[in-house]
C-alpha cells in the first residue's frame, strides 16, 4: 500500500516507524522544510527512491497514493483533508482532526462520499491498559458508572512554544486542552458512553502571556446517561510533566489508569473478583518512553486493514469530531460563563481570538 507523509515535524517519527513496521510502501514525505524529510529518510534508513514534496497537492498529483497521515499544524488538517479525501487518498489525521465544527462535518460528509478510510489519530485507545479498561465498560463489569475523570498535569514552556510559532494560536493550534489534553479527554468521553448533556467549565492563561489560548482548563460534564465527569488539564506544572490518568467509577467497579500517557493501571477493583488486581497491573501495563505511547503502530494496523476490508476504522471521523467537540464545549462555557449544551451546532477555535488579550 502506497504510503504518504504530509508534515514532518515533532510527531512525524512516530508516523514513519509505524508505516516501517506495518510494511507500507513509503512513496513521499511531504514539509516546507526539505530538511525534515532529510533527516527522516536517513533516521529510518528510507530508500532512494521516497520522494520529497514541499507541496502536498503536487505530490497527490504525481503519485498514486492509497494512504496518507497528515500530520501538520493542527489548524491545516481540514483542508489538507478535503483535498486528499477528493483525490481518493485514505487518511490517518493527527488529532485534532480540525478545529471547528463545521470542518469536521465536512470531513465526515466527503469521506463517506467517496468512499474513503478517514481515522482520528487517538492512538491511547490502543494502549494496553486502555483496552483493558475498555473490555470492563463493555461487558458492564462497573455496573452503574457514576463518573469518570481525566486529569493532565503537564509543563510546556516558552521554549516548547517559540519552536513553532503556531502553537498556542487560535487559528492554527488552540491551548493546552486542544493540543495536549485532547487524547484524555477522548477517552473520558468514549468510556462514558459518549453522549453529553452539557458542560460548565472555567479555562484561563495564567502562565504563558506569549501564547493566545489557555493553559488551564477545568471543566464539569453531565452525560446523558446520568453520569458525571472530571477534566483538570494544564501545562503548568513545575517543573516538568506530573502525570496523566484516567478514573472510572461505578458501583460495581473502581479503575485508575496513569502513567506518561494513560498506559499504567494503578488501580483495579471489581465486584465480580473475575481476575486478580496485580496480576492485570502488571501485564496491561506498558512503559513508553515519551507521552507519545506505542499506540500508532496498532492504529495504523487497523487502518490498513479497513482499507483492505472495506469497513470504519476503529477510530473514525466520528470520533475524532466528539472529541473536538468537548473542548470546543468547554472553551464555549467558558467564554460564556454557563453551561453550554450538547451537541454544538457549530464552533470553531477563531471564535475565542482575543479572549484573554485584555488587560
Amino acid at each position: 500500500m502506497n504510503y504518504a507523509l504530509i508534515g514532518c515535524g515533532r510527531i512525524s517519527a512516530n508516523h514513519i516507524a509505524s508505516a516501517v513496521e506495518n510494511n507500507l510502501n513509503i512513496t513521499a514525505l511531504c514539509d516546507l522544510l526539505p530538511e525534515r524529510m532529510e533527516e527522516l529518510k536517513q533516521r529510518y534508513h528510507l530508500p532512494d527512491s521516497v520522494k520529497f514534496y514541499t507541496d502536498y497537492r503536487e505530490m497527490l498529483r504525481l503519485e498514486k497514493i492509497e494512504l496518507a497521515a497528515i500530520a501538520t499544524e493542527s489548524g491545516k488538517h481540514a483542508a489538507i483533508a478535503f483535498d486528499c479525501i477528493e483525490a481518493g487518498v485514505n487518511l490517518i489525521i493527527e488529532k485534532p482532526i480540525a478545529l471547528s465544527i463545521s470542518d469536521a462535518d465536512r470531513i465526515i460528509e466527503r469521506a463517506e462520499k467517496k468512499k474513503v478510510c478517514v481515522c482520528a489519530c487517538h492512538q491511547n485507545r490502543f494502549n494496553k491498559s486502555v483496552q483493558k479498561i475498555r473490555s470492563a465498560v463493555e461487558t458492564g463489569r462497573f455496573g452503574r458508572l457514576f463518573h469518570g475523570t481525566a486529569h493532565i498535569l503537564w509543563n510546556r514552556g516558552e521554549e516548547y512554544y517559540r519552536q513553532a510559532p503556531w502553537r498556542g494560536t487560535w487559528e492554527q493550534d488552540g491551548g493546552a486542552l486542544m493540543n495536549q489534553c485532547i487524547h484524555n479527554l477522548d477517552l473520558l468521553r468514549w468510556m462514558m458512553g459518549d453522549e453529553i448533556e452539557e458542560v460548565f467549565a472555567y479555562t484561563d492563561r495564567i502562565c504563558h502571556p506569549y501564547i493566545e489560548a489557555e493553559d488551564l482548563g477545568l471543566a464539569v460534564i453531565k452525560f446523558a446517561g446520568g453520569a458525571y465527569g472530571l477534566i483538570e488539564g494544564t501545562t503548568n506544572i513545575y517543573p516538568q510533566n506530573l502525570e496523566e490518568t484516567l478514573c472510572l467509577f461505578g458501583d460495581r467497579g473502581t479503575v485508575k489508569a496513569g502513567g506518561k500517557s494513560v498506559n499504567i493501571i494503578e488501580e483495579w477493583r471489581f465486584a465480580d473478583s473475575l481476575d486478580i488486581s496485580e496480576d492485570v497491573k502488571a501485564q496491561y501495563s506498558e512503559n513508553p518512553p515519551n507521552v507519545y505511547g506505542f499506540g500508532h503502530s496498532p492504529l495504523y494496523r487497523d487502518v490498513i486493514g479497513a482499507v483492505k476490508e472495506g469497513r470504519a476504522p476503529y477510530i473514525d471521523a466520528k470520533a475524532g469530531k466528539r472529541a473536538l467537540e468537548l473542548v470546543l464545549g468547554i472553551y464555549e462555557s467558558a467564554a460564556k460563563h454557563k453551561p453550554v449544551r450538547f451537541p454544538l451546532k457549530s464552533s470553531g477555535t477563531l471564535n475565542f481570538r482575543g479572549r484573554f488579550d485584555q488587560a
